[in-house]
C-alpha cells in the first residue's frame, strides 16, 4: 500500500510538469531566404587596412653658438709731461730788443745774472724771444749774451708784429724811391720832423742777395737826419729781393713803406 502511494505521488508530478508553460526560447523555422535582385546590389569591396607610416622623427642638433667675446679696449692714460721751457741767464750788460737784431727798438737793460725762459726764436737769425723774470713783457735778446740751459729747437718760430708794440705818432717816410746802379742800390726819403727825445730814426727790414744767398738784412739809424741808405744787392737768388722803411720813435714803430725794389 505504501508503495502504491509513492507512485501515484510520483506520477502526479510528472503530469504536473508536463502542462507547465516551456521557458525555453523559441527557435523561428527556417525560411526560404528571398532572392536579391542582382542588378540593384553592388558589391562593397572588402576594407583594406593600410597601416599608417609611423614616421621616426629626425632630430636635428642646433649647434650651441658660441659667442665671441667683444674685446673693449680700455685706453692706457699717458701723461703728458708739462714741458719747460729753456732758461737763460745774462752772461754781461746788454739790450733786450723788441725785435730779433741790434736794428731794433731798445725794449731794456740787461744785467749778468738777470733769468728768463725762453718762449720763441726767429727763422731768420739766433735772436731768442725771451720773457725775463724781472720784466712784465716779451722782448729778443742775442744769443752771445746769455747762457741758455735746455733745447732751443723745440721752441716754435715766433712771427714779428710790430705794429703791436707801443704807437707811432708820425707815420712812415715820404718821397721814398729806389734806385739801382749795378749791383749797388740806393735808398732814399723825406724827412720825418720828430721831437728831440722821440726821435729814434729810421729801420730797414730787407732781403738782398749776395754771393748767391738770400739774406735777411736789417740796419738802422738813431736820429731823423739821415735819409738816405746803400746796400749791395746781385742776381743769382732764386726770390727776388725786397724791402720795408720805418719810422721810429720812443714809443714804437710807423707803418712800413714797402719798397719797389729794382731787379737786377
Amino acid at each position: 500500500m505504501k508503495k502504491y502511494f509513492i507512485l501515484m505521488i510520483s506520477m502526479a508530478l510528472l503530469f504536473a510538469s508536463c502542462n507547465l508553460p516551456s521557458t525555453a526560447p523559441q527557435v523561428p523555422e527556417a525560411t526560404e531566404a528571398s532572392p536579391i535582385a542582382t542588378d540593384s546590389w553592388t558589391e562593397t569591396p572588402a576594407s583594406t587596412f593600410t597601416p599608417t607610416e609611423t614616421l621616426t622623427p629626425t632630430v636635428t642638433f642646433t649647434a650651441t653658438e658660441t659667442l665671441t667675446p667683444t674685446i673693449t679696449f680700455t685706453p692706457t692714460v699717458t701723461a703728458t709731461p708739462t714741458y719747460a721751457f729753456p732758461t737763460v741767464t745774462v752772461n754781461k750788460q746788454a739790450h733786450c730788443r723788441y725785435g730779433p737784431s741790434a736794428a731794433y727798438l731798445h725794449a731794456a737793460d740787461l744785467f749778468a745774472g738777470d733769468v728768463g725762459t725762453v718762449r720763441g726764436r726767429y727763422v731768420y737769425s739766433k735772436w731768442l724771444y725771451v720773457k725775463f723774470d724781472k720784466l712784465n713783457y716779451f722782448c729778443w735778446v742775442a744769443p752771445s749774451v746769455v747762457d741758455v740751459v735746455g733745447d732751443i729747437s723745440m721752441i716754435n718760430y715766433k712771427e714779428l708784429d710790430l705794429q703791436s708794440i707801443g704807437s707811432n705818432m708820425y707815420g712812415p717816410p715820404t718821397g721814398v724811391t729806389v734806385v739801382r746802379n749795378g749791383n749797388e742800390v740806393f735808398i732814399t726819403w723825406n724827412q720825418v720832423n720828430m721831437t728831440k727825445d722821440d726821435d729814434r730814426g729810421y729801420l730797414l727790414e730787407l732781403f738782398v742777395c749776395q754771393k748767391g744767398a738770400y739774406i735777411w738784412w736789417t740796419d738802422s739809424y738813431p736820429d731823423q737826419f739821415t735819409t738816405s741808405y746803400e746796400v749791395r744787392d746781385e742776381a743769382g737768388c732764386a726770390l727776388p729781393s725786397s724791402g720795408k722803411l720805418y719810422t721810429v720813435e720812443k714809443h714804437g714803430f710807423s707803418q712800413p713803406v714797402i719798397l719797389a725794389w729794382p731787379p737786377p
